[in-house]
């Protein structure tokens, strides 16, 4: 869109011409700061020179009223201050406005990233989530395994080594019952050996037809004893000492067996037979004592030996139980002592693989533990990158707010200056009525300058307008409504527009200089940016 404004003056004998042409294009909202400052500056020159010449709306709609001049000047003066405050708060609606798309543009941006940035680590850590998973799933099985083997082992070694103490027990047992029996069949070897070794016992030669009279062949066993031995065969060997009368006793027998005669000196011998164990045996004796008394025959008499030989009774019993019993402790000794070395070898392969079992169970559980802490990092990966994109949604949520009001702030802005700029032109349309005919001259000139100013007034509005409409539509086109993303960098100047003169009473050289300068500073950066 192509404006251009032509102000004439003559100041101080010149005839100045300022030939002004603002030309707008599509330009990003960051380029607004110069965009303003252009449209000020021809504001400024326009209203100081205050001769622009632009033809009038003369189709306005506006009613026209009549009034005296000093009211009309009045009321374009209010009008245009109007306009230029209207001016101000669109300027600084729009610098505001160019802040917010800034910051909209940001959060849009970092929204971006951080969307990228949870995509890619969500890409990147979902297959560290499944494989942490599959670990810690793994790991938590082998675990349960672990401990069960690890639970059986643990009884398993339990209970052999409750059967290695009780088979310790039965081969200490088994110990005492030999220690036992070996004393038992001791003492039956001792009083056995001491029976087989022979002791003497009271013996005594009887009659046989009265056991209470002593034997006549009493007198030749003086000692009145007998050594009784016992024998393998459970009989028992009885040894008579004869003291005297070797010579005259001649045969002794029991049962029809002679006993056997060891002489022991001249006169003397030890008589010996074998019987069963009894308290008394009879027996036969020949006596000749036809050396000493010839006319004496031989005799044949009987004799009752009283000797008790029933003391050994039981002994070999006894001894042949013992030995009976030693040798049954001493097997069971042995079976006990078999049974504890394998229920020993038992409980130690138990107990190493209780210990083996263990040690595999706390690797289980170090491995399942590390499982489940990787699995906890990468949820946790995942879930800080989330965390970050919410974030970033909500601060983009709350510039696009941002936004949004500096929006609402602008158009209501530019609806004022719209409502200004009707008020001034209805302002201009006023019909100025002078009282008589001799004044018309003077009431043309004033007519005329009135006219003047009204007509710069009108371009002033105008180019405000253009200015102020084109700002906002190439902010609206650089904010489309489906991104929300904002283009503008550069917030517009918050220059605060003046109410301009529109007399030729003020020092107008300072004035024209102030406007070019700030005419200047608009048009050379749209120059520049145009020929880079």
């Amino acid at each position: 869109m192509d404006c251009v404004v032509t102000p004439l003056k003559t100041l101080m004998g010149f005839s100045v011409h300022l030939n002004v042409q603002l030309k707008f294009y599509n330009l990003p909202v960051k380029n607004t700061l110069v965009t303003t400052a252009a449209i000020a500056g021809a504001l400024a020159a326009t209203t100081l020179f205050n001769t622009t010449t632009v033809k009038a709306d003369t189709t306005s709609s506006a009613p026209v009223t009549t009034t005296t001049s000093a009211t009309k000047d009045t009321a374009i003066a209010s009008a245009q201050a109007k306009v230029n405050s209207a001016s101000a708060a669109v300027v600084s609606a729009q610098a505001a406005y160019g802040s917010a798309s800034t910051a909209a543009s940001d959060a849009a941006a970092k929204t971006a990233a951080a969307s990228a940035s949870a995509a890619a680590t969500s890409a990147a850590t979902s297959s560290a989530v499944a494989n942490a998973q599959a670990a810690a799933d793994s790991a938590a099985t082998a675990k349960s395994t672990a401990d069960a083997n690890l639970a059986k082992a643990q009884s398993t070694a339990a209970a052999t080594s409750r059967a290695k103490s009780m088979t310790s027990a039965a081969v200490v047992s088994a110990q005492s019952a030999v220690a036992s029996a070996s004393a038992k069949a001791s003492d039956a070897d001792s009083a056995v050996a001491s029976a087989e070794a022979g002791q003497t016992v009271t013996a005594n030669l009887m009659k046989s037809d009265d056991p209470t009279q002593a034997s006549a062949a009493q007198q030749y066993f003086a000692t009145k004893t007998a050594i009784v031995k016992l024998l393998p065969s459970g009989q028992v060997q009885i040894t008579i000492p004869l003291t005297s009368g070797l010579e005259y006793l001649k045969e002794v027998s029991y049962n029809g067996v002679d006993a056997t005669f060891t002489k022991t000196g001249d006169h003397s011998a030890n008589i010996t037979f074998t019987a069963d164990p009894a308290t008394s045996y009879t027996l036969a004796m020949t006596m000749d004592i036809s050396s000493v008394m010839p006319f004496m025959p031989i005799m044949h008499e009987t004799a009752l030996l009283d000797v008790d030989t029933t003391i050994f009774n039981g002994l070999l019993a006894a001894k042949s139980a013992a030995d009976a019993a030693l040798t049954s402790a001493q097997a069971a000794l042995s079976t006990a002592e078999t049974n504890a070395a394998t229920v020993a070898q038992v409980a130690s392969k138990a107990a190493s693989a209780a210990t083996a079992a263990a040690t595999v169970a706390s690797d289980a559980a170090v491995a399942a533990t590390s499982a489940a802490t990787n699995l906890t990092s990468a949820q946790a990966a995942n879930s800080t990158a989330q965390a970050a994109l919410t974030s970033a949604q909500a601060a983009q949520s709350a510039a696009d707010a941002v936004l949004a009001a500096a929006k609402a702030n602008l158009d209501s802005a530019n609806a004022a200056l719209t409502s200004a700029q009707a008020e001034l032109k209805s302002a201009q349309n006023i019909v100025v009525v002078t009282p008589a005919s001799s004044t018309a001259s003077s009431a043309s000139s004033t007519a005329s300058s009135a006219g003047s100013a009204a007509s710069a007034a009108t371009a002033t509005s105008n180019v405000a307008s253009s200015a102020s409409t084109t700002t906002v539509t190439s902010a609206v086109v650089a904010t489309p409504a489906t991104t929300k993303k904002a283009t503008s960098s550069t917030p517009a100047s918050s220059t605060t527009a003046k109410t301009l003169p529109q007399t030729g009473n003020e020092n107008q050289s300072a004035l024209v200089a102030l406007g070019l300068a700030i005419l200047t500073l608009g048009i050379y950066p749209m120059m520049k940016r145009k020929h880079a």
